[in-house]
């Protein structure tokens, strides 16, 4: 059998034997993994200018895109019911250098209006609020959801009128929102994720490498969740990753009442559907707010290799809020330094783990929370003596790279992160040598980013191997509804996951190292979804398929395997089980 020529990565095939495979869990790029683009190119493209592109949204469809001339837009975007499809995303964008497509503010209503749209990736555009009390981003509150939303490379200024305009704001139950490459300067509050309530839940997003800065209130904020919309196709487990942001108060903030955090991650439901969801907030720098801690947290949070610098007061504060206890908290491999508290846990909820482990921390009071082992704790005026220059300006010299021989020691236990993603990563993006302390893996010169208040560069990407493609006759591997055996039954059961050896049923050699694969779920008692990952591996934040209670579904994927050719396949439901069915079409080696 002929062998097709391919790359594992990002360059992955997206159309093998005349079928069009999904890329998730296969791509290196999370991003398109949650928007469920998954990186396919237009299937048509539409010109327009500011002359004729409110008549040609209407009538965009899946695999769709919008390409908008530079230019002044004077009467904003409306996505109104515009739904592409996993794969087939609608895309709005402008160019992506040189003189932008700019929309300015107009007094009767948001710039840009989502209202019950879904798959639709708007990008490179400048959104100027002109000072006017609109906000530049909103999902509306009359919609019944936004899902599967990207918003990147928008430049978004002119919305600081109030405390209260917002930068990107939902309203509405929104999930599988990607949000990166943004720079929000000034606004009233940078990005607004949920209601006040506690309804309009935002759940599954992924924030990085955005830029937030000088706003009045929050850079960002998710609000605490009620219940979880699981109706709406909204999943029932799932992680928000948080990552490579710079986050900074330096300017402009708010005092007294209106004091807000750089950040805040509400809680998650307190029991049901999304009780054990988590944040994964990491690689980012926390810079400045003389009114209020830099980070504050309730709920599920690992908070890791992260900067944070504050000269007037408080950095990491986890808290009750908004009826929320402080549940499973991991806090490792940060690096602070804070004229007030350092790193405080308080408002812990019985029965659950707060664990502060590896961090380097200069203030007043380093750590005062339970669970400490393996840090570095000095004065905030001992900085300078641990780290390379924590006084200088940002982009002008501030570093936190440690001095050599400061912040080592014995390896550090950081049992139970595993499944973080990332976890072994430092603020670089390297791979960590356990002795460090501190967000930094090594010492003396920093090899990687200057700290700076501009948008963070992405890491790089270890290359991927090349490899050959196997077709295989349409073949069933396994099947949960047969006789319990090793690729039969029991059923998938809730929040647990199961390993396969693929190497051998239908023809798959145990040296294979990715599959490409149908996967059907049947009779699921609850709604979920399906994450299928290499075996041994971090858990990912994003699913191979949703489904409702009883639902029927299938869809196609690319799948890596272990060393062992082992498949995981972990079922995100809150409660009872799904059947699960995977047929084989080839292979990888």
């Amino acid at each position: 059998m002929s062998a097709l020529r391919a790359f594992i990565g990002p360059a992955a095939l997206s159309l093998i034997a005349g079928v069009a495979l999904a890329t998730t869990a296969w791509t290196q790029t999370l991003a398109d993994q949650v928007s469920g683009c998954v990186g396919n190119p237009p299937e048509q493209t539409v010109d327009a200018d500011p002359s004729n592109y409110r008549s040609l949204l209407p009538a965009l469809g899946p695999g769709d895109r919008l390409r908008l001339a530079a230019g002044t837009y004077a009467l904003g975007l409306p996505i109104d019911a515009l739904n592409g499809q996993a794969g087939r995303c609608i895309v709005i964008e402008g160019p992506e250098t040189g003189p932008r497509a700019a929309f300015t503010g107009r007094s009767c209503c948001n710039t840009v209006s989502i209202t019950d749209s879904s798959y639709v990736a708007i990008r490179n555009l400048e959104l100027d609020g002109m000072g006017l009390a609109v906000d530049a981003v909103k999902a509306e509150s009359p919609s019944v959801s936004a899902h599967h939303i990207t918003l990147e490379n928008l430049d978004i200024h002119g919305h600081g009128a109030d405390q209260q305009i917002v930068g990107i704001n939902t309203k509405c139950p929104a999930w599988n929102w990607v949000v990166r490459r943004n720079v929000i300067t000034g606004a009233g509050t940078g990005m607004y994720f949920g209601d006040s309530d506690g309804s309009a839940e935002f759940v599954a997003g992924l924030v990085e490498h955005n830029l937030v800065r000088d706003t009045i209130g929050y850079n960002m904020q998710v609000k605490h969740q009620n219940t979880r919309s699981t109706g709406l196709g909204m999943p029932a487990t799932a992680q928000t990753v948080i990552r490579h942001n710079v986050f900074s108060k330096a300017q402009g903030y708010s005092t007294g009442a209106n004091a807000r955090p750089n950040l805040l991650v509400g809680h998650w439901p307190l029991s049901g559907a999304g009780a054990n969801d988590v944040y994964l907030i990491y690689g980012n720098f926390f810079h400045q707010n003389p009114s209020e801690a830099l980070f504050q947290g309730t709920g599920h949070v690992a908070l890791y290799a992260n900067v944070f610098l504050n000269d007037f007061g408080d950095a990491v504060s986890f808290q009750f809020h908004e009826g929320g206890s402080v549940r499973n908290a991991e806090v490792f491999h940060n690096t602070v330094v804070a004229s007030g508290d350092g790193i405080r846990v308080t408002g812990a909820e019985a029965g659950y783990t707060q664990r502060v482990r590896a961090n380097a921390a200069f203030s007043p009071q380093p750590i005062s929370a339970p669970g400490q082992s393996d840090n570095v704790a000095a004065a905030y005026a001992a900085a300078g003596s641990y780290l390379t220059n924590p006084t200088a300006p940002p982009g002008a010299g501030l570093s936190f790279f440690p001095l050599p021989g400061t912040l080592t020691g014995p390896a550090a236990d950081l049992s139970g992160v595993s499944g973080f993603l990332d976890y072994d990563r430092d603020f670089n993006g390297t791979v960590f040598d356990p002795a460090f302390r501190g967000a930094y893996s090594g010492e003396g010169a920093n090899p990687g980013w200057a700290v700076a208040l501009d948008r963070k560069p992405e890491p790089p990407s270890p290359p991927a191997p090349p490899a050959d493609f196997f077709t295989l006759p349409p073949c069933r591997v396994l099947d949960t509804r047969n006789p319990t055996g090793a690729y039969g039954g029991p059923a998938l059961a809730a929040g647990q996951s199961r390993t396969f050896a693929l190497g051998g049923p239908c023809g798959i050699p145990a040296s294979a190292r990715a599959v490409s694969v149908n996967v059907t779920v049947t009779q699921p008692t609850a709604p979920g979804n399906i994450r299928l990952y290499r075996a041994g591996t971090a858990l990912p934040p994003v699913s191979s398929l949703n489904y409702s209670a009883g639902q029927t579904r299938g869809n196609n994927a690319l799948v890596r395997l272990s060393s062992t050719a082992g498949l995981a396949i972990h079922c995100a439901q809150a409660s009872g089980s799904v059947h699960f069915i995977l047929d084989v079409n080839g292979y990888f080696e």
